[in-house]
């Protein structure tokens, strides 16, 4: 079930917004797959690595807290609600929720269905399969590059499903920033592919490279430039997770032989591909006006709004309308603005202190388990490191202060599977 909700999440997750056609495939399909969970598997599972299922828990409690309906007086006394209190002047006040946008907030909470439907999936798999999971995501990585492809050669390919624009190279996402990151996290999981624990590489070094070559290029075609950091942590994280396997593997070549020969390629292709005109995010990133850049400029705004709103929040899910009420005449543009572009900023925006508490408990989580898998065995039953699962979210930390990937629903996936990956149930830690 855990795979073919993948699938279902990577041919129609790919979008944040709540009116394409593909969320309703896609909370359909997690609901259906956290319903047979429920229903078929052992209790023990659920809660299966327990910190990720108490993080998550947290979370919905958290967005489903702000859509109680609070009493007038409470409401009004509430930070940033009194320009709102004044459309009811001289009238009786309603009941209002915390969430100045009860149906973002609505549609936040009814998202969460997927991370859960993940989260319980994965506490069935069994351990002989778990490694399926692993090379099920790196076949659809590599899909998805391939899909890149095609669009990168001038065939509009565009996912009917989802949100787009045909002019980007983006795969099955409608974002090019969540497509760059998703082939990032290729350039992290190919290599332990590549150099399984106790066999040789033998045939699948070459196919790494290409992978390697392929994943950039896509980076370099998509037009992000948040995709080349991202690439290129991916491509320093993924060498590092398997370097003690590399060394022994190659221990009759000079050590300089793989990196210099690896940097040599990656720049050859990256030469070609710019000299061809078709590296857009090096393009973008030269061209780039910081001055313009509505992400730059919006950045006083969004930190003006934390503190009207700090410490309860505005509500999940509601930025794009909330931050028309603060816009100043200089941003506005004939295009919308629909997110603060650093999730870490909009996470406390909505929720507030609660939630920044629970992202920083997230964040101490990754950082003492990844220390705790330094020390650790190199990898679980399944073959796969726990370190991969650091690195993946790692990327994903990063990819948040400049988008919101973790919003759309593969992302969410990708969270939570690569959280499981670093948790690792206590029986294999035992």
């Amino acid at each position: 079930m855990t795979g073919l909700l993948l699938v279902l999440l990577f041919l129609t997750g790919g979008s944040m917004r709540a009116d394409v056609l593909g969320q309703v495939l896609v909370r359909a399909g997690a609901w259906a797959v956290l319903i047979a969970c429920v229903l078929s598997q052992d209790r023990d599972t659920f809660a299966e690595p327990r910190p990720v299922f108490w993080l998550a828990l947290a979370a919905l409690f958290i967005v489903v807290v702000q859509m109680v309906p609070l009493p007038p007086v409470i409401w009004q006394a509430l930070p940033g609600r009194a320009v709102l209190a004044q459309a009811v002047e001289g009238a009786a006040a309603p009941y209002r929720a915390l969430a100045i946008v009860p149906g973002a907030a609505i549609n936040a909470a009814s998202s969460l269905v997927v991370p859960f439907a993940v989260l319980f999936g994965m506490g069935g798999v069994r351990a002989h399969e778990r490694r399926w999971i692993f090379d099920l995501i790196l076949g659809l990585i590599v899909a998805s590059m391939l899909i890149g492809l095609v669009q990168f050669s001038g065939v509009d390919l565009r996912n009917p499903l989802l949100n787009g624009d045909e002019r980007q190279v983006s795969g099955l996402f409608a974002n090019r920033n969540h497509f760059a990151l998703f082939m990032a996290m290729g350039c992290v999981m190919a290599p332990v592919w590549a150099f399984p624990p106790n066999h040789q590489s033998g045939w699948r070094l070459p196919v790494l490279l290409g992978l390697f070559a392929l994943f950039l290029l896509m980076i370099l075609a998509t037009g992000s430039r948040a995709g080349l950091v991202l690439g290129g942590v991916g491509l320093v994280l993924g060498g590092l997770l398997v370097w003690p396997r590399v060394r022994r593997q190659l221990n009759h070549y000079p050590r300089w032989v793989l990196p210099i020969g690896g940097v040599l390629l990656m720049a050859g292709f990256v030469a070609i591909s710019v000299a061809a005109g078709r590296a857009a995010s090096i393009d973008r990133l030269f061209a780039m006006d910081q001055a313009q850049d509505m992400r730059t400029r919006a950045l006083p705004t969004v930190l003006g709004m934390i503190r009207t709103y700090f410490p309860v929040g505005s509500g999940f899910g509601g930025f794009d309308p909330i931050f028309r009420i603060h816009e100043p005449f200089g941003l506005l543009k004939t295009t919308y603005f629909n997110h603060a572009h650093n999730d870490f900023l909009e996470v406390v925006l909505d929720g507030g202190l609660p939630a920044a508490l629970l992202l920083a408990a997230a964040l101490t989580w990754w950082g003492y388990a990844s220390l705790r898998a330094l020390r650790s065995t190199p990898a679980s039953s399944d073959g796969v490191p726990p370190l991969l699962g650091s690195a993946l979210l790692l990327l994903l930390f990063i990819a948040s202060l400049f988008d919101y990937p973790a919003r759309t629903p593969m992302m969410m996936a990708m969270t939570i599977i690569a959280a499981i990956w670093l948790a690792q149930p206590r029986n294999e830690r035992a």
